[in-house]
Protein backbone atom coordinates (compact mmCIF):
# COMPACT_ATOMS: atom_id res chain seq x y z
CA UNK A 1 0.00 0.00 0.00
CA UNK A 2 1.31 3.17 -1.23
CA UNK A 3 1.83 6.30 1.42
CA UNK A 4 -0.19 9.40 -0.19
CA UNK A 5 1.62 12.47 -0.39
CA UNK A 6 1.07 15.68 -1.59
CA UNK A 7 3.33 18.43 -3.41
CA UNK A 8 3.30 21.62 -1.08
CA UNK A 9 4.99 23.65 -3.96
CA UNK A 10 3.71 27.69 -4.23
CA UNK A 11 2.73 27.03 -8.03
CA UNK A 12 3.23 23.89 -10.36
CA UNK A 13 6.28 24.31 -12.30
CA UNK A 14 5.84 21.37 -15.12
CA UNK A 15 2.31 20.24 -15.50
CA UNK A 16 1.61 16.61 -15.37
CA UNK A 17 -2.55 16.72 -14.79
CA UNK A 18 -4.97 17.60 -17.15
CA UNK A 19 -8.42 19.34 -15.79
CA UNK A 20 -12.07 18.18 -15.04
CA UNK A 21 -13.75 19.62 -17.81
CA UNK A 22 -11.22 18.30 -20.42
CA UNK A 23 -11.75 14.59 -18.96
CA UNK A 24 -15.64 15.02 -18.83
CA UNK A 25 -15.06 16.05 -22.62
CA UNK A 26 -13.36 13.14 -23.30
CA UNK A 27 -16.12 11.25 -22.09
CA UNK A 28 -18.48 12.56 -24.23
CA UNK A 29 -16.82 12.47 -27.60
CA UNK A 30 -17.51 8.58 -26.71
CA UNK A 31 -21.29 9.10 -28.03
CA UNK A 32 -22.70 9.13 -31.21
CA UNK A 33 -24.31 12.13 -32.47
CA UNK A 34 -23.26 14.15 -29.34
CA UNK A 35 -21.45 17.71 -29.40
CA UNK A 36 -19.54 18.23 -26.13
CA UNK A 37 -19.52 21.80 -24.59
CA UNK A 38 -17.21 23.87 -22.18
CA UNK A 39 -19.44 26.31 -20.16
CA UNK A 40 -16.67 29.02 -20.03
CA UNK A 41 -14.82 31.53 -21.79
CA UNK A 42 -13.12 30.84 -25.18
CA UNK A 43 -9.31 29.81 -24.16
CA UNK A 44 -10.22 26.97 -21.92
CA UNK A 45 -12.01 25.18 -24.70
CA UNK A 46 -9.60 26.26 -27.33
CA UNK A 47 -6.47 24.46 -24.68
CA UNK A 48 -8.51 21.36 -24.50
CA UNK A 49 -9.57 21.24 -27.80
CA UNK A 50 -5.88 21.67 -29.26
CA UNK A 51 -4.58 18.95 -26.43
CA UNK A 52 -7.31 16.34 -28.12
CA UNK A 53 -6.85 16.99 -32.07
CA UNK A 54 -2.89 16.71 -31.53
CA UNK A 55 -3.64 13.35 -29.28
CA UNK A 56 -5.32 11.44 -31.74
CA UNK A 57 -4.92 13.49 -35.44
CA UNK A 58 -9.12 14.05 -35.87
CA UNK A 59 -10.94 16.62 -36.04
CA UNK A 60 -12.77 16.90 -32.66
CA UNK A 61 -16.75 18.34 -31.83
CA UNK A 62 -16.22 20.28 -28.94
CA UNK A 63 -18.40 24.21 -28.73
CA UNK A 64 -17.85 26.41 -25.77
CA UNK A 65 -20.84 29.19 -24.25
CA UNK A 66 -17.90 31.57 -24.63
CA UNK A 67 -18.15 33.37 -22.11
CA UNK A 68 -16.49 37.04 -21.08
CA UNK A 69 -15.74 39.73 -18.31
CA UNK A 70 -19.67 41.21 -18.50
CA UNK A 71 -21.65 37.83 -19.52
CA UNK A 72 -19.30 36.01 -16.21
CA UNK A 73 -20.39 38.91 -13.98
CA UNK A 74 -23.99 39.06 -15.13
CA UNK A 75 -24.70 35.25 -15.44
CA UNK A 76 -24.10 33.01 -18.04
CA UNK A 77 -27.63 32.30 -18.73
CA UNK A 78 -27.84 34.37 -22.14
CA UNK A 79 -24.76 32.46 -23.45
CA UNK A 80 -25.73 29.38 -22.87
CA UNK A 81 -28.81 29.65 -24.12
CA UNK A 82 -27.45 31.10 -27.41
CA UNK A 83 -24.95 27.82 -27.61
CA UNK A 84 -27.91 25.83 -27.14
CA UNK A 85 -29.88 27.35 -30.27
CA UNK A 86 -27.02 27.26 -32.33
CA UNK A 87 -25.77 24.20 -32.15
CA UNK A 88 -28.91 22.24 -32.33
CA UNK A 89 -29.34 24.44 -35.60
CA UNK A 90 -26.38 23.86 -37.15
CA UNK A 91 -25.07 20.54 -36.25
CA UNK A 92 -28.21 19.17 -35.34
CA UNK A 93 -27.11 16.79 -32.43
CA UNK A 94 -28.98 14.27 -30.85
CA UNK A 95 -27.47 14.84 -27.93
CA UNK A 96 -25.64 18.10 -26.33
CA UNK A 97 -23.17 17.20 -22.89
CA UNK A 98 -22.26 20.66 -20.95
CA UNK A 99 -19.73 20.28 -18.48
CA UNK A 100 -18.77 23.70 -16.34
CA UNK A 101 -15.37 25.49 -15.93
CA UNK A 102 -13.90 27.32 -13.22
CA UNK A 103 -15.16 30.65 -14.37
CA UNK A 104 -18.56 29.47 -14.18
CA UNK A 105 -18.19 27.44 -11.24
CA UNK A 106 -16.83 30.46 -9.73
CA UNK A 107 -19.58 32.54 -10.47
CA UNK A 108 -21.87 30.37 -9.36
CA UNK A 109 -24.19 29.67 -12.44
CA UNK A 110 -27.18 27.56 -11.73
CA UNK A 111 -26.78 25.80 -14.90
CA UNK A 112 -29.78 23.21 -14.23
CA UNK A 113 -32.22 26.15 -13.19
CA UNK A 114 -30.61 27.77 -16.50
CA UNK A 115 -31.64 24.55 -18.76
CA UNK A 116 -34.74 24.31 -17.19
CA UNK A 117 -36.02 28.02 -18.17
CA UNK A 118 -34.50 27.04 -21.71
CA UNK A 119 -36.58 24.26 -22.10
CA UNK A 120 -39.82 26.23 -21.10
CA UNK A 121 -39.09 29.36 -23.52
CA UNK A 122 -37.68 27.21 -26.28
CA UNK A 123 -39.66 23.98 -27.47
CA UNK A 124 -37.52 23.58 -30.32
CA UNK A 125 -35.34 22.27 -27.79
CA UNK A 126 -37.22 19.50 -26.95
CA UNK A 127 -35.50 17.28 -29.75
CA UNK A 128 -32.59 17.37 -28.19
CA UNK A 129 -31.42 15.66 -24.98
CA UNK A 130 -29.06 18.04 -22.84
CA UNK A 131 -27.24 16.61 -20.39
CA UNK A 132 -25.45 18.55 -17.65
CA UNK A 133 -22.21 17.90 -15.14
CA UNK A 134 -20.27 20.15 -12.63
CA UNK A 135 -16.52 19.49 -13.77
CA UNK A 136 -14.83 22.48 -11.84
CA UNK A 137 -11.24 22.80 -13.27
CA UNK A 138 -9.58 24.09 -9.71
CA UNK A 139 -9.92 20.63 -8.03
CA UNK A 140 -9.66 17.13 -9.39
CA UNK A 141 -7.93 15.85 -12.38
CA UNK A 142 -8.86 14.39 -15.65
CA UNK A 143 -9.96 11.45 -14.47
CA UNK A 144 -12.33 13.25 -12.18
CA UNK A 145 -13.78 15.15 -15.05
CA UNK A 146 -14.27 11.60 -16.83
CA UNK A 147 -15.79 10.27 -13.46
CA UNK A 148 -18.40 12.66 -13.23
CA UNK A 149 -19.35 12.71 -16.77
CA UNK A 150 -20.06 8.98 -16.92
CA UNK A 151 -22.32 9.30 -13.52
CA UNK A 152 -24.18 11.94 -14.41
CA UNK A 153 -24.83 10.17 -18.38
CA UNK A 154 -26.13 6.93 -15.76
CA UNK A 155 -28.06 9.41 -13.78
CA UNK A 156 -29.51 11.42 -15.92
CA UNK A 157 -30.65 9.08 -19.13
CA UNK A 158 -30.44 5.40 -17.86
CA UNK A 159 -33.87 4.05 -16.56
CA UNK A 160 -34.87 0.21 -15.57
CA UNK A 161 -35.99 -2.21 -18.55
CA UNK A 162 -36.30 -5.99 -18.43
CA UNK A 163 -33.30 -8.05 -18.55
CA UNK A 164 -31.68 -9.34 -21.15
CA UNK A 165 -29.42 -12.14 -19.48
CA UNK A 166 -26.66 -12.20 -22.51
CA UNK A 167 -26.11 -8.36 -22.36
CA UNK A 168 -23.52 -6.86 -20.21
CA UNK A 169 -22.34 -3.14 -19.72
CA UNK A 170 -18.74 -2.53 -20.19
CA UNK A 171 -17.65 1.14 -18.66
CA UNK A 172 -14.07 1.68 -19.55
CA UNK A 173 -12.04 4.01 -17.68
CA UNK A 174 -10.30 7.40 -19.53
CA UNK A 175 -6.50 5.43 -19.37
CA UNK A 176 -8.35 3.14 -22.12
CA UNK A 177 -7.52 4.19 -25.82
CA UNK A 178 -10.26 2.78 -28.76
CA UNK A 179 -7.86 -0.47 -29.54
CA UNK A 180 -8.03 -1.24 -25.58
CA UNK A 181 -11.89 -0.77 -25.81
CA UNK A 182 -11.88 -3.16 -28.95
CA UNK A 183 -9.80 -5.35 -27.42
CA UNK A 184 -12.36 -6.14 -24.40
CA UNK A 185 -15.45 -5.87 -26.36
CA UNK A 186 -13.82 -8.83 -28.59
CA UNK A 187 -13.12 -10.86 -25.03
CA UNK A 188 -16.57 -10.56 -24.35
CA UNK A 189 -18.19 -11.34 -27.52
CA UNK A 190 -16.15 -14.99 -27.70
CA UNK A 191 -18.17 -15.65 -24.60
CA UNK A 192 -21.45 -15.14 -26.89
CA UNK A 193 -22.61 -12.09 -24.71
CA UNK A 194 -23.51 -8.42 -26.08
CA UNK A 195 -21.19 -5.46 -24.48
CA UNK A 196 -22.94 -1.87 -24.14
CA UNK A 197 -20.02 0.45 -24.49
CA UNK A 198 -20.56 3.45 -22.35
CA UNK A 199 -18.62 5.58 -23.36
CA UNK A 200 -17.25 4.42 -26.83
CA UNK A 201 -14.60 5.65 -27.77
CA UNK A 202 -13.31 3.04 -30.59
CA UNK A 203 -16.95 3.78 -32.29
CA UNK A 204 -15.98 7.56 -32.12
CA UNK A 205 -11.92 8.51 -32.27
CA UNK A 206 -10.52 5.12 -33.88
CA UNK A 207 -8.98 7.22 -36.59
CA UNK A 208 -11.18 6.12 -39.19
CA UNK A 209 -12.45 8.12 -42.26
CA UNK A 210 -16.36 8.86 -41.73
CA UNK A 211 -18.34 8.78 -45.22
CA UNK A 212 -19.75 12.60 -44.22
CA UNK A 213 -19.40 15.28 -42.23
CA UNK A 214 -21.90 16.29 -39.42
CA UNK A 215 -19.97 18.44 -37.33
CA UNK A 216 -21.35 16.05 -34.05
CA UNK A 217 -19.39 12.96 -33.25
CA UNK A 218 -18.97 10.17 -36.26
CA UNK A 219 -20.05 7.23 -33.67
CA UNK A 220 -19.96 6.02 -30.27
CA UNK A 221 -22.80 5.21 -28.01
CA UNK A 222 -26.60 5.76 -28.88
CA UNK A 223 -28.98 7.50 -26.47
CA UNK A 224 -30.94 4.32 -27.40
CA UNK A 225 -27.71 2.09 -26.14
CA UNK A 226 -27.17 4.74 -23.60
CA UNK A 227 -30.66 3.37 -22.34
CA UNK A 228 -30.23 0.04 -22.70
CA UNK A 229 -27.51 -0.25 -20.54
CA UNK A 230 -30.70 -0.73 -17.78
CA UNK A 231 -31.41 -4.34 -19.53
CA UNK A 232 -27.74 -5.26 -18.66
CA UNK A 233 -27.77 -8.71 -16.93
CA UNK A 234 -24.33 -7.71 -15.56
CA UNK A 235 -21.48 -4.11 -15.10
CA UNK A 236 -17.98 -4.84 -15.97
CA UNK A 237 -15.97 -1.56 -14.70
CA UNK A 238 -12.19 -0.82 -15.52
CA UNK A 239 -10.68 1.70 -13.53
CA UNK A 240 -11.65 2.55 -9.89
CA UNK A 241 -13.22 6.06 -11.83
CA UNK A 242 -15.94 3.79 -13.16
CA UNK A 243 -17.01 2.54 -9.78
CA UNK A 244 -19.23 5.35 -9.08
CA UNK A 245 -20.88 4.92 -12.08
CA UNK A 246 -21.54 1.02 -11.63
CA UNK A 247 -22.72 1.89 -8.27
CA UNK A 248 -25.31 4.39 -9.50
CA UNK A 249 -26.31 1.69 -12.53
CA UNK A 250 -27.06 -0.68 -10.20
CA UNK A 251 -29.06 1.89 -7.96
CA UNK A 252 -31.46 2.46 -10.65
CA UNK A 253 -32.04 -0.97 -12.23
CA UNK A 254 -29.97 -3.59 -9.94
CA UNK A 255 -27.94 -4.94 -12.12
CA UNK A 256 -24.72 -6.72 -10.24
CA UNK A 257 -21.34 -5.35 -11.31
CA UNK A 258 -17.68 -5.72 -10.76
CA UNK A 259 -14.89 -2.94 -11.20
CA UNK A 260 -11.28 -4.42 -12.17
CA UNK A 261 -8.86 -1.89 -10.36
CA UNK A 262 -6.60 -2.76 -14.11
CA UNK A 263 -7.10 -5.37 -16.96
CA UNK A 264 -3.02 -5.04 -17.20
CA UNK A 265 -1.13 -8.03 -16.14
CA UNK A 266 -2.05 -11.81 -16.12
CA UNK A 267 -4.21 -12.09 -12.95
CA UNK A 268 -6.43 -9.33 -13.74
CA UNK A 269 -7.53 -10.86 -17.07
CA UNK A 270 -7.53 -14.13 -15.44
CA UNK A 271 -10.47 -12.75 -12.75
CA UNK A 272 -11.89 -11.20 -16.26
CA UNK A 273 -12.21 -14.49 -18.14
CA UNK A 274 -13.33 -16.52 -15.00
CA UNK A 275 -16.07 -13.28 -14.53
CA UNK A 276 -17.22 -13.66 -17.86
CA UNK A 277 -17.58 -17.68 -18.05
CA UNK A 278 -19.39 -17.36 -14.99
CA UNK A 279 -21.99 -15.04 -16.60
CA UNK A 280 -22.15 -16.44 -19.90
CA UNK A 281 -22.34 -19.94 -18.72
CA UNK A 282 -19.48 -21.12 -21.39
CA UNK A 283 -16.07 -22.32 -20.77
CA UNK A 284 -12.93 -20.05 -21.64
CA UNK A 285 -12.24 -19.86 -25.16
CA UNK A 286 -9.40 -21.80 -26.60
CA UNK A 287 -8.09 -18.70 -28.30
CA UNK A 288 -7.56 -16.49 -24.90
CA UNK A 289 -6.28 -20.04 -23.22
CA UNK A 290 -3.51 -19.82 -26.13
CA UNK A 291 -3.21 -15.88 -25.68
CA UNK A 292 -2.47 -16.42 -22.07
CA UNK A 293 0.15 -18.77 -22.79
CA UNK A 294 2.12 -16.65 -24.99
CA UNK A 295 1.47 -13.89 -22.34
CA UNK A 296 3.44 -16.27 -20.14
CA UNK A 297 6.11 -16.28 -22.39
CA UNK A 298 6.28 -13.10 -23.20
CA UNK A 299 6.97 -12.30 -19.41
CA UNK A 300 9.36 -14.80 -19.26
CA UNK A 301 11.60 -13.41 -22.57
CA UNK A 302 10.92 -9.61 -21.49
CA UNK A 303 11.62 -10.11 -17.52
CA UNK A 304 15.98 -9.99 -18.48
CA UNK A 305 15.34 -6.03 -18.98
CA UNK A 306 12.73 -5.44 -17.00
CA UNK A 307 14.24 -7.01 -13.78
CA UNK A 308 15.64 -4.76 -11.31
CA UNK A 309 15.60 -1.60 -12.83
CA UNK A 310 14.15 1.47 -11.03
CA UNK A 311 11.16 3.18 -12.34
CA UNK A 312 9.74 7.01 -12.40
CA UNK A 313 6.17 6.84 -13.47
CA UNK A 314 3.16 10.11 -13.42
CA UNK A 315 0.43 9.32 -14.63
CA UNK A 316 -2.97 9.20 -13.51
CA UNK A 317 -4.22 7.49 -10.89
CA UNK A 318 -5.75 4.15 -12.51
CA UNK A 319 -3.26 4.38 -15.29
CA UNK A 320 -0.33 4.50 -12.54
CA UNK A 321 -1.68 1.30 -11.09
CA UNK A 322 -2.02 -0.47 -14.26
CA UNK A 323 1.32 0.13 -15.56
CA UNK A 324 2.93 0.14 -12.09
CA UNK A 325 1.75 -3.09 -10.91
CA UNK A 326 2.60 -4.76 -13.86
CA UNK A 327 6.15 -3.87 -14.45
CA UNK A 328 6.60 -4.53 -10.57
CA UNK A 329 5.35 -7.72 -11.39
CA UNK A 330 8.37 -8.27 -14.46
CA UNK A 331 10.67 -7.33 -11.37
CA UNK A 332 11.17 -3.41 -11.80
CA UNK A 333 11.30 -1.03 -8.59
CA UNK A 334 8.72 2.10 -8.37
CA UNK A 335 11.22 4.11 -7.38
CA UNK A 336 9.22 7.71 -8.28
CA UNK A 337 5.71 7.79 -8.61
CA UNK A 338 4.14 10.86 -9.12
CA UNK A 339 0.37 11.39 -10.34
CA UNK A 340 -2.46 13.65 -9.90
CA UNK A 341 -5.55 13.24 -7.44
CA UNK A 342 -6.53 11.25 -4.84
CA UNK A 343 -7.93 7.92 -5.53
CA UNK A 344 -8.84 4.29 -3.98
CA UNK A 345 -6.25 2.89 -6.74
CA UNK A 346 -3.57 4.49 -4.85
CA UNK A 347 -3.90 1.70 -1.57
CA UNK A 348 -3.20 -1.10 -4.09
CA UNK A 349 -0.07 0.61 -5.99
CA UNK A 350 3.54 -2.11 -4.77
CA UNK A 351 5.38 1.29 -4.29
CA UNK A 352 6.08 2.93 -1.13
CA UNK A 353 5.13 6.29 -2.27
CA UNK A 354 2.80 8.17 -4.33
CA UNK A 355 3.37 12.40 -4.56
CA UNK A 356 0.45 14.21 -6.16
CA UNK A 357 2.90 16.55 -7.92
CA UNK A 358 3.82 17.52 -11.43
CA UNK A 359 6.73 16.80 -13.54
CA UNK A 360 9.05 19.23 -12.29
CA UNK A 361 8.82 16.59 -9.11
CA UNK A 362 9.36 13.59 -11.72
CA UNK A 363 12.57 15.42 -12.74
CA UNK A 364 13.91 16.13 -9.73
CA UNK A 365 13.53 12.29 -7.78
CA UNK A 366 14.30 10.41 -11.19
CA UNK A 367 18.28 11.43 -11.16
CA UNK A 368 18.94 7.34 -10.37
CA UNK A 369 16.19 5.82 -12.38
CA UNK A 370 16.70 3.91 -15.08
CA UNK A 371 13.59 4.81 -17.31
CA UNK A 372 10.86 7.38 -17.11
CA UNK A 373 7.26 6.64 -18.24
CA UNK A 374 4.81 9.38 -18.55
CA UNK A 375 2.91 11.87 -21.53
CA UNK A 376 4.78 13.51 -23.94
CA UNK A 377 5.06 16.69 -21.83
CA UNK A 378 8.03 14.17 -19.80
CA UNK A 379 10.03 14.26 -23.12
CA UNK A 380 11.87 17.84 -21.50
CA UNK A 381 12.52 16.37 -17.98
CA UNK A 382 14.02 12.61 -19.77
CA UNK A 383 16.34 15.38 -21.92
CA UNK A 384 17.73 16.98 -18.89
CA UNK A 385 18.25 13.76 -16.96
CA UNK A 386 19.75 11.76 -20.21
CA UNK A 387 17.23 9.13 -19.73
CA UNK A 388 14.56 6.74 -22.00
CA UNK A 389 10.86 8.16 -22.01
CA UNK A 390 8.48 5.51 -22.98
CA UNK A 391 5.29 7.52 -23.50
CA UNK A 392 2.02 6.85 -22.13
CA UNK A 393 -1.01 7.97 -21.11
CA UNK A 394 -2.83 11.47 -22.46
CA UNK A 395 -1.45 13.54 -23.98
CA UNK A 396 0.97 12.21 -26.17
CA UNK A 397 1.14 14.19 -29.12
CA UNK A 398 4.54 13.57 -30.83
CA UNK A 399 3.14 9.76 -31.29
CA UNK A 400 1.19 8.38 -34.18
CA UNK A 401 -1.22 5.53 -33.36
CA UNK A 402 -2.66 6.86 -30.12
CA UNK A 403 -6.25 5.17 -30.70
CA UNK A 404 -4.69 1.89 -31.75
CA UNK A 405 -2.55 1.22 -28.71
CA UNK A 406 -3.28 -1.74 -26.98
CA UNK A 407 -2.51 -2.39 -23.53
CA UNK A 408 -5.11 -4.22 -21.80
CA UNK A 409 -6.29 -8.22 -22.20
CA UNK A 410 -3.57 -10.72 -22.81
CA UNK A 411 -2.09 -9.24 -26.20
CA UNK A 412 -2.47 -5.55 -24.91
CA UNK A 413 -0.29 -6.67 -21.98
CA UNK A 414 2.06 -8.56 -24.32
CA UNK A 415 2.64 -5.30 -26.38
CA UNK A 416 3.37 -3.50 -23.02
CA UNK A 417 5.76 -5.85 -22.16
CA UNK A 418 7.31 -5.77 -25.75
CA UNK A 419 7.81 -1.42 -25.70
CA UNK A 420 9.18 -1.81 -22.51
CA UNK A 421 11.85 -4.22 -22.93
CA UNK A 422 12.64 -3.13 -26.33
CA UNK A 423 13.27 0.65 -24.80
CA UNK A 424 15.62 -0.93 -22.56
CA UNK A 425 17.27 -3.07 -25.24
CA UNK A 426 18.35 -0.08 -27.01
CA UNK A 427 19.87 1.53 -24.18
CA UNK A 428 21.81 -1.46 -22.85
CA UNK A 429 25.46 -0.69 -22.44
CA UNK A 430 27.82 -2.05 -25.28
CA UNK A 431 31.62 -2.53 -24.14
CA UNK A 432 34.32 -1.48 -26.77
CA UNK A 433 38.37 -2.46 -26.87
CA UNK A 434 39.29 0.87 -24.68
CA UNK A 435 36.75 -0.07 -21.73
CA UNK A 436 39.08 -3.13 -20.77
CA UNK A 437 42.73 -1.54 -20.40
CA UNK A 438 45.44 -4.20 -19.87
CA UNK A 439 47.53 -4.21 -16.88
CA UNK A 440 51.19 -2.95 -16.78
CA UNK A 441 52.56 -6.65 -17.18
CA UNK A 442 50.29 -7.28 -19.73
CA UNK A 443 51.09 -4.04 -21.60
CA UNK A 444 54.71 -5.00 -21.06
CA UNK A 445 54.31 -8.50 -22.73
CA UNK A 446 52.47 -7.39 -25.84
CA UNK A 447 55.19 -4.52 -26.33
CA UNK A 448 58.16 -7.28 -25.96
CA UNK A 449 56.06 -9.47 -28.51
CA UNK A 450 56.23 -6.31 -30.74
CA UNK A 451 60.11 -6.64 -31.20
CA UNK A 452 61.82 -7.67 -34.73
CA UNK A 453 63.80 -10.14 -32.55
CA UNK A 454 61.37 -11.32 -30.55
CA UNK A 455 58.99 -12.14 -33.58
CA UNK A 456 58.83 -16.18 -34.43
CA UNK A 457 60.70 -16.94 -37.50
CA UNK A 458 58.92 -18.69 -39.98
CA UNK A 459 60.98 -21.96 -41.32
CA UNK A 460 62.11 -22.14 -44.96
CA UNK A 461 60.22 -23.24 -47.82
CA UNK A 462 61.03 -27.29 -48.54
CA UNK A 463 62.27 -27.23 -52.23
CA UNK A 464 60.97 -31.02 -53.47
CA UNK A 465 61.08 -32.74 -56.65
CA UNK A 466 57.90 -33.28 -58.68
CA UNK A 467 56.89 -36.72 -58.56
CA UNK A 468 58.43 -38.91 -61.69
CA UNK A 469 55.20 -38.62 -63.58
CA UNK A 470 55.83 -35.02 -63.64
CA UNK A 471 59.54 -34.90 -64.19
CA UNK A 472 59.25 -37.08 -67.28
CA UNK A 473 56.90 -34.72 -68.66
CA UNK A 474 59.11 -31.77 -68.30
Amino acid sequence: MAKVVESKKACTVNPLKMSQPLGASLAFLGLADCMPVMHGSQGCTSFGLVLLVRHFKEAIPLQTTAMNEVTTIMGGYDNLVTALLNIRKRAAPRLIAICSTGLTETKGDDVEGFLVTARQRHPELADTEIVYVSTPDYVGAFEDGYRLALTGLVQQLVKPLPVQPRQVTLLPGSHLSPGDIDELREIIEAFGLQAVVLPDLSGSLDGHIAPDWRGTTLGGTSLEDIRATGASAFTLGVGEQTRQAAQALQAITGTPFEVFERLTGLEPNDRLLLRLSQVSGQPVPARLRRQRSQLLDAMLDGHFYTGGIKVALGAEPDLLLAVGALLHEMGAELSVCISTTASPAHALLPAAEVLLGDLEDLERLAVDCDVLITHSHGRQAAEHLGKPLWRVGFPMFDRVGNSHRRMVGYRGTMNLIFEIANLMIEHLPHHHAGDWPLSPEAQRAASSLGHPANRPVASPAVHQAPPPALASSV
